[in-house]
């Protein structure tokens, strides 16, 4: 149905219509498989695969969202920081800084002009406790949550929000696949001996806590970021 390529998620609020947009970089390579994702879930599956091309589509469909939700995902593997490959690097950083900030470029104008507007970025827990082999994503994911707080403050004039959620120990099956920290008890138990609550996120509680800040029911809530990780680190 689609590639085995690094995805970004992107979701877009329409507070007046009560829509909202998922947008993947996974191409659908045919009409009867984006209109299968359509029919399984509560989304819009974009032609558009690029910041530039889904900003151009989606404004020339439904004008400009009330929040934007940036959920990229990129493969995580271990690496030493002396055995860093300087490809990988710049390859995680196109997906999960450079596609944001992009992204941010190209709506803000439009929510600045109409002085409203959110930006969630979800990003990771993981600056908060590096661990050995990880300094890839920790680093990135970091320097994306730093954009998120900057943006915040040159954003706020406008009456723009820009938060971030930092999960970690989130169910996945890119990050933590259900066979294997699910259904298996081993993989059970090393998640309840590093997680205080004892069990892996479910997509649905991050699902609540990004709708809330996408919402603009709490408008005056800016720069924050809210750690979604069951009490760890």
């Amino acid at each position: 149905m689609c590639a085995s390529t690094p995805a970004l998620a992107l979701s877009l609020h329409f507070c007046k219509m009560d829509i909202q947009l998922r947008v993947t970089t996974l191409p659908f390579v045919d009409v009867s498989a984006r209109a299968e994702f359509q029919e399984q879930y509560p989304a819009h599956a974009l032609e558009a695969q690029t910041p530039e091309t889904v900003h151009a589509e989606v404004v020339a469909r439904w004008g400009v969202p009330d929040a934007v939700v940036s959920n990229d995902v990129h493969p995580i593997v271990r690496h030493e920081i002396g055995a860093i490959p300087p490809d990988h690097f710049r390859a995680t950083f196109e997906a999960v800084v450079m596609v944001p900030v992009r992204l941010t470029q190209l709506f803000l104008p439009q929510m600045k002009a109409l002085r409203r507007g959110a930006f969630v970025f979800v990003t990771s827990a993981r600056e908060t406790r590096p661990e050995p082999g990880f300094a890839v994503p920790t680093t990135l994911r970091a320097a994306t949550t730093a954009f998120a707080k900057a943006l915040a403050k040159e954003a706020a004039p406008f009456g723009v929000q820009a938060n971030v959620v930092a999960p970690n120990y989130l169910y996945s099956e890119m990050y933590y696949p259900r066979a294997r920290f699910i259904d298996d008890p081993t993989g059970r138990d090393t998640i309840a001996r590093a997680v205080p609550f004892g069990r892996l996120g479910r997509q649905e509680e991050v699902g609540a806590l990004i709708a809330f800040l996408a919402s603009g029911k709490s408008s005056f809530t800016t720069g924050q970021v809210i750690y979604f990780a069951g009490g760890w680190p």
